[in-house]
C-alpha cells in the first residue's frame, strides 16, 4: 500500500463543529463516494483530455468507448499503455495538462451539492475514493460549492498499490476513519465501483448519471440499489 498508513491518512477536507440531526433514518454512517461522473459531471474534460492526447502523441483517432473503457478503474498511465505502451508516458503527460486546464469549466453532477451537505448535516461521515491521483482530485473538489460540504477523507490513486474493482482503496478510507465495511455505502457510476464496494463488503449504491460506461455493465455487477437521481440517493441511505 502507498502513501501514508491508515492511522496517518493526510485527511485536508475535514469536517468539523456541532452537526444537527434529522428525524430521517440514518442507515449508514459512512457514506463514501466515487468522484468522476458521481460527485461532479468529468466525463467530457476526461474524453476531451484522452482525445486530444491521442491526436497529439498518435496522430490517431479512437473510439470513445476504447478511450473510456477503464476511467475509474486502473491508473492513467496504465490505461494509456493499454493504448501505446512504448508512449504511454507521453500520452499520459500531454493529457494531464489538457485535463488541468478543463478544470476550470467542471460542474457538479446535478443535486449532489445538496446530497453531500444534507448527508454531513445528518451527521454522516463522508469520504472520497477515487482513481484519480489525490492532486487532480483536489483540483476537482475545488469546483464544489465552497459553502458546501467537507470530507472527512479523500482516496486517491496514488495512495493505494491496488485500484478499483480491488477493494483496498475503499479498507484504506474504512481504516482512516476507524470504520467497519458494515457501517459503509460506496456510491459510483462505474462497474468498478461496485465491484470494489462488493470486494470490500460495503453496501454498493449504483448511480446512472455518469455516462462514462455502458449502464448494463455496472448494472452486471449487481449492485445493492441503483438509483437515477441526487434525491433518489437519499432514500436508499
Amino acid at each position: 500500500m502507498g502513501g501514508s498508513a491508515p492511522g496517518t491518512a493526510r485527511v485536508r477536507y475535514r469536517c468539523g463543529g456541532w452537526r444537527p440531526r434529522y428525524d430521517r433514518a440514518m442507515r449508514f454512517p459512512v457514506v463514501l463516494f466515487d468522484l468522476d461522473g458521481t460527485v461532479v459531471d468529468s466525463g467530457k474534460i476526461i474524453l476531451a483530455s484522452f482525445r486530444h492526447a491521442t491526436r497529439t502523441v498518435l496522430g490517431r483517432e479512437l473510439p470513445d468507448e476504447i478511450l473510456m473503457r477503464n476511467v475509474g478503474g486502473s491508473s492513467l498511465l496504465e490505461q494509456m499503455r493499454e493504448l501505446d505502451a512504448e508512449r504511454a508516458e507521453e500520452l499520459a503527460a500531454v493529457y494531464r495538462v489538457r485535463n488541468h486546464a478543463l478544470h476550470a469549466e467542471l460542474e457538479p453532477c446535478s443535486g449532489m451539492p445538496e446530497v453531500l451537505a444534507r448527508l454531513q448535516a445528518e451527521g454522516r461521515r463522508l469520504g472520497i475514493v477515487t482513481a484519480k491521483r489525490r492532486e487532480v482530485a483536489e483540483l476537482s473538489l475545488a469546483r464544489l460549492p465552497a459553502n458546501g460540504a467537507t470530507f472527512d477523507v479523500v482516496v486517491g490513486a496514488d495512495e493505494t498499490a491496488l485500484h478499483k474493482p480491488h477493494p483496498e482503496p475503499i479498507l484504506y478510507a474504512l481504516a482512516a476513519l476507524g470504520a467497519t465495511p458494515a457501517e459503509a455505502a460506496y456510491v459510483g457510476d462505474s462497474p468498478f465501483d461496485v465491484g470494489a464496494a462488493k470486494a470490500a463488503g460495503t453496501y454498493s449504491v449504483a448511480v446512472t448519471w455518469g455516462g462514462m460506461h455502458p449502464l448494463e455493465a455496472t448494472l452486471a455487477q449487481g449492485p445493492d440499489a441503483v438509483v437515477s437521481s441526487a434525491a433518489e440517493l437519499l432514500g436508499v441511505l
